[in-house]
C-alpha cells in the first residue's frame, strides 16, 4: 500500500506542476526565442506545446503590428520520465 500512496503523490505532483515556459527571451539581432515544456504524461508528441508557443509569439508580434516569421523549431516527444517540449526560435516581421 504504501508504494501505490508514493505513485499517487508523484502523480499528483506531475498534475499540479503544469506546463513551464521561458516567455518571449530576446536572443540577438531582432531575433526571439520561446521555450516551453508540458506536463504531458506517457509518450506522444507535443502538440499542444506546439501550439502553444507559437499563440504566445503571435500575440507577442500582434502588438507590434507584426507577423511571426518561423527561424527554428524543435520539438521533442513525450517519453519516459521526458516531457513534452517545443523550442521556438523567431522573429517579428511586418505584414
Amino acid at each position: 500500500m504504501q508504494f501505490q500512496s508514493r505513485n499517487a503523490v508523484y502523480v499528483l505532483m506531475l498534475a499540479l506542476s503544469g506546463c513551464s515556459s521561458t516567455g518571449v527571451v530576446q536572443t540577438d539581432g531582432g531575433r526571439y526565442m520561446i521555450a516551453k515544456k508540458s506536463a504531458q504524461v506517457g509518450f506522444g508528441p507535443p502538440i499542444g506545446v506546439r501550439a502553444e508557443v507559437y499563440q504566445e509569439a503571435n500575440n507577442f508580434c500582434a502588438q507590434q503590428n507584426k507577423t511571426v516569421e518561423t527561424i527554428n523549431l524543435e520539438l521533442t516527444n513525450a517519453g519516459f520520465a521526458r516531457s513534452a517540449a517545443a523550442t521556438l526560435e523567431f522573429r517579428c516581421k511586418a505584414p
